[in-house]
């Protein structure tokens, strides 16, 4: 097959419609998948896609091919990526959902789980070469049977929760294929819910459906004002992720959000291992440590995250939670360990419903200044070869800097897990190489607006010596 070898990211496989993701490619990707699975002993996959304009297309042509292979096919239609994790944890062990997540429309990709493990790296580049060398095998006895996971979904998050008392609140689903399925839930668990934007629509007429980007909450900061709501709730395009608006308008990032559902699962979970990505608030460890739990940094990666909780249960020990900055909320306590919108937002009103005033209790939580996610555009593979050298020079420039402004050396802690991340008394910076896209993704936090400030100095001038080109841009989609 003639393939477009960026589309094989890190943790899925993703492109703009139809240049470089058409029917071709799909078919292709539902045989490749279809041969691992099978000599992995599966003889079932899950297939779900969001509400993008180009899904039922490509996700025929994916059951075309995994039916190729030989495979049953349980098509659970029109659900968020969540949704089909669910169907993959219930029906069967494996597979995979077509979404282009919060990407610019035109983008569609597969989202992939494989015996209970969300597939990266080596694992991807293993469907590639397949389906270059068309080497994968085609056997018949597949099928194709439809199931609605939507009732069973529903039952089951409306079981776990339990709110103290009703909530008022705002949901905007921005289009996503959330807003077919979230408002109810919530409505179900006793909240009076007011919907923005709940009709599923690929165009995204309203915004689009990220809600890691301020720009894209306006509507909901604005609804809150205007109804006296208690809480906004966003959810980007397949309802993986989730965003939190308080009453007074502060965003509350998902590093945050974190320092809430971990104090409460530990209560429950004394001990665990809370999982964090290297872009999360250094505020972060010590709210983890002071609760009872280990607090855990780790690789930015969805997919990562995931096995990293998986590794340290198979050692015994217990890891109840995980999160992302991006705002990949894993709950392994109560829930089975997927990332799910709806559920970490039914999760956070259930404990913020035990005080009378919700936006009071996530404003009080530890907070530091801080800059967006930003992003240094560069040539493909150059991210990473970047961060090595930044690796190698860090120290020793470092600690020159903190000589030269009469500042002790030694308190600089450098993290090298996933690129270059330097945490101070006062605040950290991070420069990493991005997995999806050939960006270096930049972050700087301080306690006060001088040391974040300091820091994002000290870091830029540190990435220059080894990039001299190096601009600085706000991060894309």
């Amino acid at each position: 097959m003639q393939l477009a070898p960026s589309i094989f990211k890190a943790y899925d496989i993703r492109g703009v419609v139809p240049s470089t993701v058409d029917e071709a490619v799909a078919e292709g990707i539902g045989r490749a998948f279809g041969t691992i699975a099978r000599k992995e002993g599966e003889t079932t996959v899950a297939v779900g896609r969001d509400g993008r304009l180009s899904g039922p297309s490509l996700s025929g042509a994916l059951m075309r091919g995994l039916v190729a292979a030989g495979l049953e096919v349980i098509d659970v239609g029109m659900v968020t990526t969540p949704m089909l994790y669910f169907a993959a944890n219930t029906l069967c062990t494996s597979g995979i959902q077509v979404t282009g997540s919060h990407n610019p429309k035109d983008y569609n990709g597969f989202k992939m789980v494989m015996r209970g493990r969300a597939i990266y790296g080596d694992e991807i580049q293993a469907i590639h070469a397949m389906m270059v060398n068309e080497t994968w095998v085609l056997q018949d006895g597949g099928s194709v049977r439809h199931v609605d996971v939507l009732a069973a979904y529903r039952e089951r998050i409306v079981g776990d929760i339990k709110l103290a008392r009703p909530m008022k609140i705002v949901v905007d689903s921005g289009n996503g294929i959330a807003g077919a399925s979230a408002p109810a839930i919530l409505r179900a668990i006793g909240c009076e819910v007011i919907e923005l934007f709940s009709a599923v629509d690929g165009n995204f007429p309203n915004h689009h459906p990220d809600p890691s980007k301020p720009e894209n909450l306006r509507d909901l900061i604005q609804a809150l004002r205007d109804t006296g709501a208690e809480l906004g709730l966003a959810f980007d395009g397949d309802g993986d992720r989730l965003g939190i608006v308080t009453r007074e308008g502060n965003n509350i990032y998902p590093d945050r959000q974190m320092m809430l559902f971990a104090r409460d699962v530990l209560t429950r979970v004394p001990g665990g291992t809370i999982l964090f990505d290297v872009k999360c608030s250094q505020r972060l460890a010590p709210a983890i440590e002071a609760a009872g739990g280990v607090a855990l940094m780790y690789k930015t990666g969805h997919s990562l995250i995931k096995a990293k909780m998986k590794a340290i249960e198979a050692e015994g020990k217990a890891a109840p939670l995980g999160g992302e900055m991006s705002g990949h909320i894993f709950f392994k306590e109560r829930w089975y360990g997927f990332d799910d919108g709806t559920y970490a937002g039914c999760r956070l009103l259930e404990i913020v419903s035990r005080s009378p005033d919700a936006s009071a209790v996530l404003d009080s939580l530890p907070t530091s200044f801080s800059t967006p996610e930003l992003n240094v555009r560069c040539a493909e593979g150059e991210p990473h070869r970047v961060t090595d050298a930044l690796q190698k020079v860090a120290a020793g420039a470092l600690a020159a800097a903190a000589t030269a402004q009469g500042r002790d050396p030694a308190l600089a802690h450098i993290n090298t897990i996933d690129g270059l991340r330097v945490d101070w008394p006062d605040g950290f910076g991070l420069v990493r190489g991005s997995n999806t896209t050939p960006v270096l993704v930049l972050r700087f936090e301080g306690h006060t607006q001088e040391a974040m400030h300091r820091i994002e100095a000290d870091m830029l001038a540190l990435l220059r010596s080894v990039k001299p080109d190096a601009t600085i841009e706000a991060a894309a989609h």
